[in-house]
């Protein structure tokens, strides 16, 4: 009886913390002009799908255009290839990105009326018996010929294709438009801009505060650049537009997304960080082609590295394609030009290929890209031809902002002040804020979050230096969606630079049951497994229906700059494809995870030190400047060559004292021996270990490592001593050279 009673008490308390964080966090929903809710709340929506005018979801034999996608996410069922889907709760807001390339095609194939509508190419496009074969061939034909060439297809060059690319543009506002409902559900004029050169996916979403938008969106074939887009969204702003762009797929962009110089190979300037900071707050981190985050080769102390992973190849991976790493370099960028230009908050979405914005219920899912996954078998065994395998793909994720209202307007601000949360597709909330004063109970208090606001930042905001030099505080909140699993635990995710380097760092802050912190490492154990493979069901007789606290950074200098965002992560539950092989009566794919462990990412917050605080972190440094002061030499692309060419040379990095023998053979590769059993060159970077190329030119030694980031160093001599100034390390000096 006493247990009883305990157990009652507990879950009482449970709940009376669940509710005063929901109505401080979530008010009512407010009707059309009423005042605010000056704390804000959640929404959620979807800011990336394709309809009817996105020619390689048309191909799919979808019939949702963007009407149709709006109602979905406002709760209406829509026929998909797969049978009829329908979200158990509505969106709060959503954005159709049709392709900007194509729309022309697809403007001519679907209307009667316009003169070119027999024409080969737009009948083709209809294939009207829907073969797949016709399909895979239109692919061909008109959108891998045009990526190739950069040029609008034949059909596309005429004038009534451009014509009809304009109506169709009008189409999808006028569809906006109509479906806008201010303070009950939010629309967006958007487009994407699917660049995508070599087959390096650099696509970006680009989303409006209003309704002033472009006569054509800009499209990849109007340039495959990045810059030229930013150039462009410039342009647009000028004549009265209000935007943002958020790239998407940075594990899919051949390590292209993140690199540290311009597309066009020149050297990254203070100017280019600006432009792109400013048009690119926001990341999205996960959507149907998987996660974004990182992978477990660069973050090996990472247990949940693993989640919903793009099978890496050697075309689409790289460190230059993960947020992680953006955050990290970022970082140093920040130092060296002034300006951080991936300070990205985070967003999820869909990239649903069906017509159906937000369709991310993972226990009724029935497919995102048309006929080719519309059946279990098809998303078990299958693959999009000339794509990529079915199992690897997953139903996507969601964008959570917290906003006063649901309007374009504070949605919209929400997006630029980076007040946002992603999540891998539940309606699960997380919410963060950093300070130096918060009371070390601030979560358990009734208007806790009216006093974070109060005396810190919320999460995509920058926490100023402290005099004083104190650790800073987090108050963090996470509450699960009350249609899915609970929660498991809450992670802070840290990550810092000094002397050029980074370092990322990973603590378990808040958790469910009674278990206990490594008395070492401070890391949780799992919380088990409810989980029934065979039959796809779990219970939620563990984990927390909230999780909050007030956390200190135990690691913390004032002297490096560094960014915290927190991930929450709900109890194992069975993937969807564990369901559609439950329902076909089969095991699951072993291609595929039995179990996920659904989670929610908050945005970042950033710390930068004071200039003082700089200054003194930088007193033993070693850094470019002071080699040659003291009168060090750097080496030419002769010297360099002589010394390396048939050599042994052992390069320890003097921040961290690892170390690697490294064999320049004079055929022009090179080979890792054994040293400090294979030790990164710092945290997280592994080395090579397998033979490779390298390169001796503009006096710089180069060669790749295994992750798919560069080595470029110069070489200095001084007197008997060699160093080795990585290029992107901003002038530090971390790396010491012997010729064994």
């Amino acid at each position: 009886m006493k247990r009883l009673l305990r157990f009652a008490l507990i879950t009482l308390a449970a709940v009376a913390l669940a509710l005063g964080f929901w109505l401080g966090a979530r008010a009512q929903v407010p009707m059309a002009g009423a005042t605010p809710s000056p704390q804000r709340r959640a929404l959620f929506g979807d800011l990336h799908t394709h309809t009817i005018y996105s020619l390689d979801a048309y191909m799919g034999f979808i019939q949702n255009d963007p009407n149709d996608a709006y109602e979905f996410a406002q709760g209406q069922p829509k026929p998909v290839p797969g049978g009829t889907t329908q979200r158990r709760v509505p969106l709060d807001f959503a954005a159709v990105t049709d392709h900007a390339e194509f729309l022309g095609e697809m403007g001519v194939a679907l209307d009667p009326t316009n003169p070119l509508y027999t024409d080969p190419v737009a009948t083709a496009i209809r294939n009207e018996e829907q073969s797949q074969e016709n399909s895979a061939q239109v692919f061909v034909d008109v959108v891998q010929a045009t990526n190739r060439s950069n040029q609008p297809s034949a059909l596309g060059s005429t004038p009534e294709a451009q014509q009809a690319r304009k109506t169709v543009w009008q189409k999808i506002q006028r569809a906006a438009e109509d479906n806008y409902k201010p303070g009950k559900f939010t629309t967006f004029h958007a487009f994407e801009w699917s660049s995508a050169p070599g087959g390096a996916n650099l696509h970006r979403n680009v989303i409006f505060r209003d309704a002033v938008v472009p006569e054509v969106p800009f499209s990849a074939l109007d340039s495959t650049e990045p810059e030229q887009l930013w150039r462009t969204l410039a342009q647009y702003e000028q004549e009265g537009s209000t935007l943002l762009a958020i790239p998407h797929n940075g594990n899919a962009s051949a390590n292209q997304m993140f690199m540290p110089q311009q597309f066009n190979g020149k050297a990254i300037d203070p100017t280019w960080a600006e432009l792109r900071a400013r048009y690119e707050p926001l990341f999205e981190i996960m959507q149907i082609k998987g996660a974004s985050e990182t992978l477990p080769a660069y973050a090996p102390e990472d247990e949940f590295a693993d989640f919903e992973l793009f099978p890496a190849s050697e075309r689409t991976r790289g460190r230059y394609g993960y947020i992680r790493e953006a955050l990290k370099n970022g970082l140093r960028h920040q130092q060296s030009l002034g300006t951080n230009p991936f300070k990205y908050g985070l967003i999820g979405a869909t990239d649903n290929h069906n017509g159906v914005a937000g369709d991310t219920e993972e226990d009724d899912y029935i497919g995102s890209h048309g006929f080719a996954d519309a059946k279990p078998e098809l998303r078990l065994f299958s693959e999009i031809p000339g794509w990529e395998d079915l199992p690897y793909l997953n139903p996507g994720a969601l964008t959570g902002v917290w906003a006063e209202d649901n309007t374009r307007e504070a949605i919209f601000d929400a997006f630029k002040r980076r007040e946002t949360f992603a999540t891998s597709g539940t309606r699960a909330q997380v919410r963060v804020f950093a300070g130096w004063d918060f009371p070390k109970n601030l979560h358990r208090q009734r208007h806790g979050v009216a006093q974070a606001y109060a005396q810190g930042v919320p999460m995509g905001g920058d926490l100023p230096p402290d005099s004083q030099g104190r650790a800073p505080r987090l108050a963090i909140w996470a509450m699960k969606d009350p249609d899915s699993a609970n929660l498991d635990r809450v992670q802070v995710v840290k990550g810092w630079t000094h002397h050029g380097l980074t370092y990322e760092r990973i603590y378990d802050v808040a958790w469910a049951g009674d278990r206990s912190p490594h008395p070492e490492t401070g890391r949780v154990g799992p919380i088990g497994s409810t989980v029934d493979p065979l039959k796809a069901t779990y219970t939620n007789h563990i984990g927390s229906a909230d999780l909050s606290t007030v956390w200190e950074d135990p690691d913390f200098d004032p002297t490096m700059r560094a960014f915290y965002y927190v991930r929450a992560l709900e109890i194992p539950t069975p993937r969807y494809s564990t369901r559609d092989a439950a329902s076909l009566g089969i095991r699951p794919n072993p291609v595929s995870a039995v179990e996920i462990q659904e989670r929610v990412w908050s945005s970042p917050i950033w710390y930068t030190p004071s200039p003082e605080q700089l200054q003194r972190g930088d007193r033993n440094a070693l850094t470019v400047a002071k080699l040659q002061q003291a009168g060090a030499q750097a080496l030419t692309t002769t010297d360099i060559t002589r010394l390396v060419t048939g050599q042994t040379l052992r390069i320890t990095n003097r921040t961290t004292g690892t170390q690697f023998l490294g064999f320049y053979q004079p055929d022009g590769t090179w080979f890792l021996g054994e040293s400090a059993h294979y030790a990164p060159l710092h945290s997280g970077e592994l080395e090579s270990v397998a033979p490779t190329r390298y390169s001796v030119a503009d006096n710089q030694l180069r060669f790749n490592l295994k992750d798919g980031s560069d080595f470029n160093a110069t070489l200095y001599r001084q007197g008997d001593r060699l160093w080795a100034a990585r290029s992107d390390e901003i002038g530090y000096v971390n790396y010491e050279l012997e010729v064994l």
